[in-house]
């Protein structure tokens, strides 16, 4: 197997609160391999965004704090890394892209400066080179009349334009690993296919690594190689996105595609899972999904869910595939 560009081990970032400490990510272990898009699935607040706020030490302290784990990038280990060791790399090896495009852009700078300023810091290019790099950029991300947009503030772009300037931003210093946070949420159908499309352009054409956040599995199966699917902080299922789609594990997994409508059957009513996500306040011992499950076990309630490996490259996290698991019902 290709040696990982990045390795995510056991990491468990939690919050510390007056109410009690929030694990919002609880032992996560992934792997990014070069030139892949590995694709983080999951319902809102399940930790996704925190672990990739976590990966570039970007988490506010206090209330929150790493508490265990390794995030190796090219066998360097950024846990344990130097403040100025990971500036370095933040922005330049491996850039992220916001959510909220909006809040994340600076609405006294115009959209060329801020990105020019980053190819400044980490480039040392000169004014002059910069400004001409930061137009071939937003010429490369599909903003029309880019060395005019570079003038222009947040507030007098659309969503998808402020969208798209983000996306130029992340690439300015030609990073090897790109974290795209729900890079397609708030748009419209059109801009988020367009938006697509240039990710998929510049996987192939730059090379780059994409761990790209998202909680559509319609984006996944457009996008994704391999997908890794989280709940309530801890990881679910694990494969390559057509064994885990075509072939889902997991309950949780399962009943996810299920939300999907089938518009083959005519069907337009949708399904949902049952029940809701557990508090994240000091969970318990047992897997956080077996009160929403219909296949528990009674080990389901007392033991944390072990790693099970049920197809190369496919491990789900559930006592149904253990070879130790109980046939007893919850």
């Amino acid at each position: 197997m290709e040696k990982a560009i990045l390795s995510v081990r056991n990491l468990k970032t939690y919050f510390f609160t007056q109410r009690g400490t929030i694990k919002a990510v609880d032992g996560i272990d992934f792997d990014l391999l070069p030139s892949e898009c590995l694709c983080l699935v999951g319902e809102s607040g399940c930790g996704k965004t925190v672990t990739a706020l976590s990966i570039l030490g970007l988490i506010d302290s206090p209330p929150g704090r790493i508490v265990a784990g390794e995030v190796v990038y090219h066998d360097v280990n950024l846990l344990k890394s130097s403040r100025e060791q990971v500036r370095q790399i933040r922005g330049k090896e491996i850039a992220m892209i916001f959510q909220d495009a909006q809040s994340a852009l600076n609405p006294v700078l115009t959209i060329g400066d801020q990105i020019a300023e980053q190819i400044k810091l980490h480039l040392k290019f000169s004014r002059r080179e910069a400004k001409e790099r930061t137009v071939s950029l937003l010429k490369e991300v599909g903003i029309p009349s880019p060395a005019e947009a570079a003038d222009y503030y947040p507030h007098q772009l659309s969503g998808g334009m402020k969208q798209r300037a983000m996306i130029a931003m992340s690439l300015s210093c030609d990073p090897q690993i790109l974290i795209a946070d729900e890079p397609t949420t708030a748009v419209d159908v059109t801009i988020k296919a367009q938006i697509l499309d240039i990710f998929r352009r510049l996987k192939e054409t730059r090379q780059m690594s994409l761990l790209f956040i998202t909680h559509e599995l319609g984006v996944v199966s457009e996008i994704g190689d391999r997908m890794v699917v989280m709940y309530a902080g801890r990881l679910a299922e694990t494969a390559t996105v057509a064994e885990l789609l075509g072939n889902p594990r997991h309950p949780y997994t399962v009943g996810l595609i299920n939300c999907l409508p089938d518009m083959t059957q005519g069907n337009d009513r949708l399904q949902s899972i049952p029940g809701t996500v557990p508090s994240l306040i000091e969970p318990t011992n047992g897997c956080l999904f077996h009160p929403r499950c219909d296949k528990a076990l009674a080990i389901c309630r007392r033991q944390k869910e072990p790693s099970v490996l049920v197809n190369q490259g496919h491990s789900v996290f559930c006592h149904l595939y253990s070879p130790a698991e109980t046939s007893q019902p919850c």
